[in-house]
């Protein structure tokens, strides 16, 4: 199927339209022998609420963003290797439905489809990618995925000291290593993760302790690397306030303009396809 594509006109033309929604804000997509698979609309659930997001399934890609206008216009773009990929099914309960996750070592995050039929068609076309594009490439299989953010609605307490409750004025904050939900004290150090950022990230103390016990059992089994006058475990750590690492992420700063979006019970039971796979 992917080599059938590859060199077609059609194919050229749903990168272009792809390439034309997202506009200058975007990155070009269109490379020789990169095909289009399949598209269609995904709840992404982000730290305050699910939110609709754009699928856009290449054959060595995965490409998503911030509806503006169905079908004519999208922002936030954002393209993960699928190499780098690994697929979770999760299972359903009433609240929610259809869901699995993407799991990456930068990021991991759960989406739901419409229907129990558009999440296997996702999730067979994805692992399919993934296998030829890890065969391609000759890569394992990653191992190491970042962990996915506990949405702030989950929690009204800090899920570390179960003693601070959030409110208006007691905001909520992440660890970058678990995906906690945890509050200003629980979460004062900073810890280097060079798989996420080139900036030491907000912690939780649980994992900020055990950050820093392996970096020192690294740095005692390789001696020499840290700065003069500090202990080697600590290099990669910053204690302080809260730095511009913990504001909201690209999904919460979007805003609400998410087109011609309907409810979410409508997105489950319109009987409506939101999803196409072309061959």
């Amino acid at each position: 199927m992917v080599d059938y594509l590859a060199n077609t006109e059609i194919n050229s033309q749903r990168i272009a339209a792809v390439e034309s929604c997202f506009g200058a804000s975007g990155q070009p997509l269109a490379l020789p022998g990169r095909v289009l698979l399949g598209e269609g609309v995904l709840t992404k659930e982000c730290r305050k609420k699910a939110k609709p997001r754009i699928f856009f399934l290449f054959n060595d890609i995965l490409v998503y963003g911030s509806i503006v206008l169905s079908k004519r216009k999208y922002r936030s773009q954002h393209i993960i290797p699928l190499e780098e990929v690994t697929l979770e099914p999760l299972p359903e309960t009433l609240q929610a439905k259809n869901r699995w996750m993407i799991k990456t070592a930068k990021k991991s995050f759960v989406v739901s489809a419409a229907s129990t039929t558009e999440r296997q068609e996702w999730i067979s076309h994805i692992e399919e990618c993934v296998r030829r594009q890890l065969l391609a490439t000759g890569r394992q299989p990653s191992t190491e995925h970042a962990a996915p953010w506990i949405p702030d609605k989950a929690t009204d307490i800090c899920m570390r000291c179960t003693q601070t409750r959030f409110s208006a004025l007691t905001r909520r904050h992440h660890c970058r290593k678990c995906g906690f939900v945890v509050c200003a004290e629980c979460s004062r150090q900073r810890f280097l993760l060079p798989r996420l950022s080139p900036k030491p990230l907000r912690v939780c103390s649980l994992c900020y302790r055990e950050l820093a016990a392996q970096k020192r059992q690294e740095e005692e089994e390789e001696p020499g690397v840290g700065s003069p006058g500090q202990p080697a475990y600590l290099a990669g750590a910053v204690c302080g306030a809260s730095s511009g690492d913990d504001e909201d992420s690209d999904e919460d700063r979007e805003g609400s303009g998410d087109g011609d979006w309907p409810s979410r019970v409508e997105f489950y039971s319109s009987g409506v396809s939101w999803s196409a796979f072309h061959s």
